[in-house]
């Protein structure tokens, strides 16, 4: 099955979901279909390379979601995965950045430590909505030192111009939905 007869098959949409108004993009099918991930990691590995943008030393995967693609796409690199997590769930001292939500805020960190000055870094999330998360997640890992190659994503959702709140970050998205 070709990677958009796949996506098509795979990714539900649930609407006013985890609130009215919000649809969630559900991705649990086409993680559990063998060919899912293997896909989705060779589109991103293809994409990167088009773009110029696969000559990194880690990928920083966002929680949750961000882990599951960006653990397989780091291999595939042949470099280090960091995740980038929701508040609270990191031991230590940690980087903090709190940003708006299209449905509330939330907090995200990074333990200090996890990238070093000079790194090059790509973000990892399944969704790009508003650009809330990508955001936060890349002044973590300015803030540690690193520079941020660019985001790549599953989904990108069309109108809420996530992208253009990224500050001219590069995106990689696999389907505008």
């Amino acid at each position: 099955m070709n990677l958009d007869a796949l996506l098509d098959a795979r990714i539900r949409s649930i609407p006013d979901w985890p609130q009215p108004g919000v649809t969630f993009r559900d991705i649990t099918p086409l993680l559990a279909d063998p060919e899912g991930i293997p896909a989705v990691v060779d589109a991103l590995v293809r994409g990167l390379a088009q773009a110029g943008a696969h000559d990194v030393d880690l990928v920083a995967g966002i929680e949750a979601r961000g882990f599951i693609l960006g653990a397989p796409l780091a291999v595939a690199l042949g470099v280090g995965f960091v995740p980038v997590r929701k508040q609270g769930k990191l031991p230590g001292d940690v980087h903090r950045e709190t940003y708006a939500l299209e449905y509330g805020s939330a907090t995200l960190e990074l333990q200090v430590g996890a990238v070093a000055a000079g790194h090059r870094v790509l973000l990892v999330d399944d969704v790009l909505a508003t650009g809330g998360t990508a955001t936060a997640a890349a002044a973590l890992l300015e803030a540690a030192g690193a520079t941020v190659a660019g985001l790549a994503c599953l989904l990108e959702i069309g109108g809420l111009d996530g992208r253009d709140h990224l500050g001219g970050l590069p995106v990689l998205s696999l389907r505008t939905v």
